[in-house]
C-alpha cells in the first residue's frame, strides 16, 4: 500500500466535519483495524480486492467479518450466513483463520507498544492508546496517528481508522466516523459541538431498549439528554444510567487506558448445518473444539482451571455446565477428558442437538502456574506432543496434525464454526458498541 493511498485518509473526518486540526490536549488515541478479519484474510489473496467478500461458513454460520463492498449489500458481522449470501449472491466466501488474525494482531500490538506502554487493547482489531509520554519524543498527535497509520499499512498490509481527543469515550466515536481508513482530530474545545448533533444511539450504554424510552421522553440528539434535567435522565433509565448518560453528553469521561487486563476466558462454539442426535459426532466435535481452545491457550500464554460446556438444542433452550479441575492447564486432552465427563453427565438420550461449545476460565499466565507431577506421569507427556503439533502448524497450516480420531473428518459433514474467543496479544475485553 502506498503512501499516497494513506495519505488521502489523514485527518480527513475532521474536514469533514468542519473540525480543526488542533491536536493540543489530545492525548487518548482509538486506533481500530478496517474490516480487520476480512483484511487480513485478502492480504494473501490480492485479486480479491475491491470485491465483495464474506468471512465466514455454510449457512448456519454467522459472518464474522465482510469487506465494504460487501457491506454496501447490507451485510455485517454476526448477520447469519444464509442471509448474507441471500443479500450479496455474487460475495466470494473465505473460511476464517484464527492463527493468522493472532498473528497480525501481535504485530499491530507491537506497533503501538514501540510508540507507548499505555496500550488497552478492546479486541483482536482495536486498542486505546495514551500518548501523553510519547509527545515529546515522538511528536505531537496527529504526527503520532499518521505514523501509527503508515506502519500499520506497511508492516501488516493492512488499514486502520484513527481517532483522537481527550478522552477514551470521544476518541472511539472519532475512529468510527473517520472510517474507513482516515483519521479524525476533536480538540478538546470542540468536544460539545461534535457530540451534541450525533443521535442518542452514539453514547456507550445506549442499546435498543434504552433508546427507545428516551424516545418516549423525546430525546433523538446527544444535545436533547445534555439539556434534560438529569433527575429526569434518572427516573427514567434509573441513578447510575441516567448520571452515566448525562455526563456522556457532555463529554465528560474520567476513565484512564489501563495496559493490563486479565483475560477471563477463551472458548470456542460449533454450530451443525443439521441438528444431530448422534453422541459419537457431538464428542468428536467436542475434541476438535478443545484442541482448538488449548492451543489458543498456549498461543496466549494462559492456562486455566475451569472447563465449561454449552448445549444448544434444536429448540434453542440452551444449558451450560463447567467443572473446575485441580490444576490449571493448556492441555487439550486434559480439557477434552472434563468437557466429555460434562456432557456424558448430561445424560442427553437422543436429544437433538445444534450447537456445542467448550470454554476454559479462570486464566492465569502459564509462568505464575506450578504444575506438580505425580509419581505416575512421565516428565514428557501430552503438552510436549501438543506444543510439537503447535510448531508444526505455524509451519504447514492449520490442522495439519490432528487427532487421529478426527482424521478425515475434515470440518465433520454439514458443520460451521462460531468462534468466540480467539486470544489475542493482550487481553480481550470488549467496551462500548461496535
Amino acid at each position: 500500500m502506498s503512501r499516497r493511498q494513506l495519505d488521502r485518509g489523514v485527518l480527513r473526518g475532521g474536514f469533514e466535519h468542519g473540525l480543526s486540526t488542533d491536536d493540543r490536549d489530545c492525548p487518548i488515541l482509538h486506533v481500530d483495524m478496517d474490516a480487520f478479519f476480512a483484511s487480513v484474510s485478502l492480504i494473501d489473496r490480492p485479486e480479491l480486492q475491491g470485491r465483495p467478500v464474506i468471512v465466514g461458513g455454510g449457512n448456519r454460520g454467522v459472518v464474522l467479518s465482510a469487506t465494504y463492498e460487501a457491506r454496501r449489500f447490507g451485510v455485517h458481522s454476526a448477520m447469519p450466513m444464509g442471509r448474507a449470501r441471500r443479500l450479496c449472491p455474487t460475495a466470494t466466501v473465505i473460511a476464517p483463520d484464527h492463527r493468522r488474525y493472532a498473528e497480525v494482531s501481535r504485530g499491530v500490538m507491537e506497533i503501538f507498544r514501540s510508540l507507548t506502554p499505555l496500550v488497552e487493547p478492546l479486541s483482536l482489531d482495536e486498542a486505546f492508546l495514551d500518548i501523553s509520554g510519547a509527545l515529546r519524543r515522538v511528536g505531537p498527535p496527529a504526527q503520532i496517528g499518521r505514523l501509527i497509520r503508515d506502519r500499520v499499512a506497511d508492516e501488516q498490509r493492512i488499514t486502520c481508522s484513527v481517532g483522537v481527543a481527550a478522552t477514551k469515550f470521544v476518541a472511539k466515536l472519532a475512529s468510527g466516523r473517520a472510517k474507513p481508513d482516515g483519521m479524525l482530530i476533536v480538540p478538546a474545545r470542540e468536544t460539545i459541538d461534535f457530540l451534541h448533533p450525533l443521535p442518542i444511539g452514539a453514547l456507550w450504554g445506549v442499546g435498543e431498549r434504552t433508546e427507545a424510552a428516551l424516545a418516549r421522553l423525546g430525546l433523538r440528539t446527544v444535545a436533547d439528554i445534555a439539556h434534560v434535567p438529569v433527575d429526569t435522565l434518572r427516573r427514567a433509565l434509573g441513578d447510575a444510567a441516567g448520571s452515566h448518560l448525562h455526563e456522556l453528553s457532555w463529554g465528560r469521561d474520567p476513565r484512564e487506558v489501563v495496559p493490563e487486563r486479565t483475560e477471563k476466558s477463551v472458548g470456542a462454539e460449533e454450530t451443525f448445518a443439521r441438528d444431530t442426535d448422534d453422541a459419537e459426532v457431538v464428542l468428536r466435535e467436542l475434541l476438535r473444539l478443545c484442541e482448538r481452545v488449548a492451543s489458543r491457550l498456549r498461543s496466549a500464554g494462559m492456562v486455566g482451571r475451569t472447563v465449561a460446556i454449552k448445549v444448544r438444542f434444536a429448540d434453542f433452550t440452551t444449558i451450560t455446565r463447567s467443572r473446575t479441575m485441580r490444576e490449571p492447564t493448556d492441555v487439550a486432552q486434559d480439557v477434552y477428558a472434563t468437557a466429555r465427563a460434562l456432557f456424558e453427565a448430561l445424560g442427553l438420550d437422543r436429544a437433538r442437538l445444534r450447537l456445542v461449545g467448550v470454554r476454559v476460565e479462570g486464566l492465569v499466565a502459564a509462568q505464575e502456574s506450578h504444575h506438580q507431577l505425580t509419581f505416575n506421569e512421565r516428565p514428557l507427556g501430552w503438552r510436549e506432543v501438543e506444543q510439537a503439533m503447535d510448531r508444526v502448524g505455524a509451519r504447514f497450516g492449520s490442522g495439519t496434525v490432528c487427532p487421529a480420531s478426527l482424521v478425515g473428518s475434515g470440518s465433520l459433514p454439514g458443520h460451521e464454526p462460531v468462534d468466540d474467543g480467539a486470544p489475542n496479544p493482550g487481553p480481550q475485553v470488549r467496551t462500548g458498541p461496535r
